[in-house]
């Protein structure tokens, strides 16, 4: 399969840990030029060695806050004046913490929304001008199938998702006469393999969301999936690659679940 990727400009969101990393390695497979926005700058400087040790044609890390319209512009700008246009963006970056809708407090549904939806939003709309007057671009952004069924515990961050779906597909129809595709990946449950995997600042750091990686809470998870097993981040790259792709060039406003037939619609 022709993939098309190398010497193209790539952004991965979040790239420096659990999923985003595997997306970011990935990508540095197909010899593109990868930016890493993340705000942990440690764990996005590992990552960038790592990609230039599989055969990135150049990586670099940018500190981002993708809630922030300021920090977004910033950083997609200097991808611009380093490597004269964005190709393909990744909206990778999302958080929750698994809590009863009238449990949590309103500072984690405002995080949910900043980082889920909102970081979304601005990185989506920073990229557009360029994609416009080159009249390419490939966006894909990481919904989750709880933004497909609804999730029990998940509720706003269920919410957020399903908006990145709901925007991916409604910017996919004023764009495409542009040449320029949105699509949506659809992880299930995904947890790193290793701590090495992830920062200090990834959703899977805290306490709270550490209890799902013991491997009694994994053998539970996993009887929940039709193919038996939890997601590893890599099933989950190699999906955003492809949809990123020329293999996928008549392909968008899709959405696509990769989490074991979770969710088979």
């Amino acid at each position: 399969m022709e993939l098309n990727l190398a010497g193209k400009s790539v952004i991965v969101t979040g790239g420096g840990s659990n999923i985003g990393r595997a997306i970011s390695l990935a990508f540095a497979r197909e010899k593109v030029h990868l930016t890493i926005a993340e705000i942990d700058e440690g764990q996005a400087k590992k990552v960038v060695a790592e990609a230039e040790g599989q055969g990135a044609a150049s990586a670099t890390s940018v500190a981002t806050d993708v809630s922030k319209w300021e920090s977004v512009v910033a950083m997609v700008k200097g991808v611009e004046g380093r490597r004269g246009q964005v190709d393909v963006l990744v909206n990778n970056v999302g958080w929750t913490h698994d809590r009863l809708f009238v449990e949590k407090e309103r500072a984690e549904w405002e995080k949910e929304i900043q980082l889920n939806l909102w970081g979304m939003i601005n990185c989506t709309r920073a990229v557009l001008d360029g994609m416009i007057a080159r009249k390419s671009g490939a966006i894909v952004s990481l919904g989750s199938d709880a933004g497909r069924m609804g999730e029990f515990r998940e509720g706003v961050y269920a919410a957020c998702k399903a908006g990145v779906i709901a925007l991916s597909k409604s910017v996919a129809r004023e764009v495409g006469r542009y040449g320029i595709r949105l699509n949506v990946v659809c992880p299930g449950m995904t947890i790193p393999d290793s701590d090495e995997d992830i920062g200090g600042l990834s959703m899977w750091a805290s306490e709270g969301n550490r209890a799902f990686s013991t491997p009694e809470m994994q053998a539970r998870i996993a009887k929940a999936y039709p193919l038996r097993r939890i997601g590893k981040p890599e099933d989950v790259a190699q999906a955003a690659v492809f949809l990123a792709s020329d293999a996928a060039s008549f392909i968008t406003g899709q959405t696509l679940s990769v989490s074991g037939g979770y969710t088979m619609m």
